[in-house]
């Protein structure tokens, strides 16, 4: 840091009366600001940094290497400078020249150094601009379609994109370069839609635009950029209920955020009025008391022809594996009425949804769960083999496509552990369909603990029901 320091007393010779120190200062200061918009160095550790700099990006080690030595050499030379203009006041102190040549010579010296200076720093700029494109021309991206930032005009995404070297040129931890930001490619056919997303002030509340942004999720922008601004919150925010009591309380009506649904309170959610809730699949699953208590807890209702239900009870299928099941996966739409019930069999479930139609993620926070905001195009944020359970409810059923049901399922197929199970709970289907999605579960080969098929009754007997507790092989590698 000595260096650094004598830079920094260049103002304090001769009170200032000489602009040249401030101007030799003013221009490693130039160099610094460079390097530290680049995010190579930070102004506390310029000395450290650089002097124990060594390039290790692969096939750029000499760029790093060419702009140490760089600002080395910048450093240096207005040392040099520092130490001889010290020389020159004292001498200019005892003999008092006031020659006009003395002086046009002396201006004529500074103009040269600080042009040497300035043309130091333009190649540090040109360095730094060679390693940048080195790292951008290596993405995928830029290979094909040239470099994303480009592709769009609010400056908010432009810089969310854009493709982020490390500092120093040094790989990070994970053994990459650079960050290479992730959004889907669909972004880029939604550009209207993103450019809204990203319009906003930064350091401000976000917009109130969660269905914009939900819209873009839905329709493969998924994952959303990260954005620089502050989630909106209620209004009149009051602490949750104790835990336990969460898990069956409907929350404190202060605790709405939402203002694009036409019920504006929990209140209203569970009231039986499923005109003005504005939401299907699940309509009455705010209706914590009636509907959602007896949920896989009680029988449900048992076909009369087959003497069979397509609704299993949870200590039924945990009795399938005693004691091993403690993490899992609710993927289903609902307000985590089946993570309740396992909490209460000390098992931990994350339940994943979107908030179609109704603030699901909001009520199951608030129980004292946790939601997963995550829509089906989206690989599950867990590990390989590490879950014990994964369970789905009114999420698939005959909607969904044969080739995206066999992606779904071998995602889940991943993240489930050997002995691992997989409940699937009440999918329904055209029956003319059934056999076609049979298959998608069969060619899991998963053993089978429970397997049935049941008419729905209330479609004119069109559709079916299918039910199914089956256990994911071990597997071996070979």
């Amino acid at each position: 840091m000595r260096k650094v320091n004598a830079l920094l007393r260049v103002g304090t010779f001769s009170g200032l009366n000489r602009p040249i120190y401030v101007l030799a200062g003013l221009a490693f200061l130039i160099s610094v600001t460079t390097l530290t918009k680049f995010n190579y160095i930070t102004p506390i550790s310029i000395s450290d940094r650089f002097c124990n700099y060594h390039g290790s990006f692969e096939g750029h080690s000499r760029v790093g290497s060419q702009t140490r030595q760089t600002l080395e050499d910048v450093v240096l030379k207005i040392q040099q400078e520092i130490e001889h203009l010290k020389v020159s006041d004292s001498l200019a102190e005892a003999s008092a020249p006031s020659s006009a040549s003395s002086e046009l010579g002396s201006m004529s010296r500074h103009i040269a150094f600080l042009a040497d200076v300035l043309g130091l720093i333009q190649s540090v700029h040109t360095a730094l601009h060679v390693y940048e494109e080195n790292i951008v021309a290596s993405h995928p991206l830029k290979q094909q379609d040239g470099d994303p930032s480009e592709y769009f005009l609010r400056e908010e995404i432009r810089k969310y994109v854009r493709i982020k070297p490390n500092r120093l040129g040094k790989q990070n931890f994970m053994g990459a370069n650079g960050t290479f930001t992730s959004i889907g490619h669909a972004c880029f056919a939604m550009k209207e839609d993103l450019e809204e997303y990203m319009d906003y002030d930064v350091g401000e509340i976000c917009n109130d635009d969660w269905k914009l942004a939900q819209k873009l999720m839905v329709h493969g922008c998924d994952p959303l950029p990260r954005r620089r601004c502050f989630a909106r919150a209620p209004q009149l925010y009051y602490k949750p209920f104790p835990i336990n009591d969460s898990l069956w309380k409907l929350p404190d009506n202060r605790n709405v955020r939402w203002s694009q649904y036409r019920c504006k309170t929990f209140s209203c959610l569970a009231a039986n009025t499923t005109a003005r809730k504005g939401f299907f699949k699940c309509t009455d699953c705010f209706n914590l008391t009636h509907h959602e208590m007896p949920r896989w807890i009680e029988q449900g209702e048992v076909d009369p022809e087959t003497n069979q239900t397509a609704d299993f009870l949870i200590p039924e299928v945990l009795s399938i594996k005693p004691g091993e099941i403690r993490i899992g996966l609710d993927f289903s739409i609902g307000t985590g009425t089946f993570a309740a019930r396992m909490r209460e069999q000390n098992v931990t479930i994350v339940s994943a949804t979107i908030n179609l139609g109704a603030p699901f993620n909001e009520m199951i926070a608030l129980r004292g769960l946790v939601p997963l905001y995550l829509t089906v195009n989206q690989r599950l944020p867990f590990f390989d083999n590490t879950l014990d359970m994964i369970h789905t409810t009114r999420f698939l059923d005959g909607w969904i496509d044969l080739i995206l049901l066999d992606f779904v399922l071998l995602d889940w197929d991943r993240v489930l552990r050997p002995g691992g199970l997989l409940w699937i709970d009440s999918f329904f289907c055209l029956k003319e369909d059934l056999n076609d999605y049979l298959e998608g579960f069969r060619a899991l080969r998963y053993r089978r603990h429970k397997w049935v098929v049941v008419p729905k009754r209330d479609k004119d007997e069109r559709e079916v029901f299918f039910s199914a507790v089956l256990e994911k092989p071990p597997r071996p590698f070979r």
